[in-house]
């Protein structure tokens, strides 16, 4: 019998903002998005309870990293701006995502989301939905296909492992 790939996916929204200081263009001044997040796994086999993953699980350990995005600004170190940007905004409780090596495009962020969850399912942890307490174990054998980040309604990026 042949075996089966199985893939879920889930999506997500989040509203951040971005200074793209390499951009020759008006890109460069501070900006922001409804960006919307797709994270794509799959899996060889299916958990004892007939899923990939349980979708409350993949929700739990991508927004546990999406969170920090939401109404941010992601700012490379070198701009011009971001001295005046991160003493305003900054510091505890602030909303600077500072870039030190490159600019915070939407490749770069799709590129973090994809490394973070992989880097989570690796590890094959039990996550905690922190609204009900409730714990999801993260499944062995799950590996990250893709994410997609959509920029605008007609603008994505997308990163897959090779």
């Amino acid at each position: 019998m042949a075996g089966f790939v199985y893939r879920v996916a889930k999506t997500f929204e989040v509203e951040s903002g971005h200074m793209l200081s390499k951009h020759p263009d008006r890109c460069r001044f501070p900006h922001g998005h409804t960006r919307r997040v797709e994270v794509v796994i799959e899996a060889r086999g299916l958990t004892q309870q007939d899923m990939v993953v349980d979708f409350k699980a993949l929700k739990v350990a991508v927004l546990e990293f999406l969170d920090r995005f939401d109404h941010a600004m992601c700012i490379h170190r070198n701009d011009p701006g971001f001295a005046a940007l991160n003493e305003a905004y900054g510091g505890p409780g602030g909303r600077i995502i500072i870039y030190e090596d490159e600019d915070p495009t939407t490749e770069v962020l799709a590129r973090q989301i994809f490394e973070h969850v992989q880097t989570r399912l690796e590890r094959g942890e039990t996550v905690i939905d922190p609204a009900t307490g409730a714990a999801y174990p993260l499944p062995a054998g799950l590996v990250v296909r893709r994410v997609r980040l959509w920029e605008t309604s007609s603008s994505w990026a997308e990163v897959e492992a090779d």
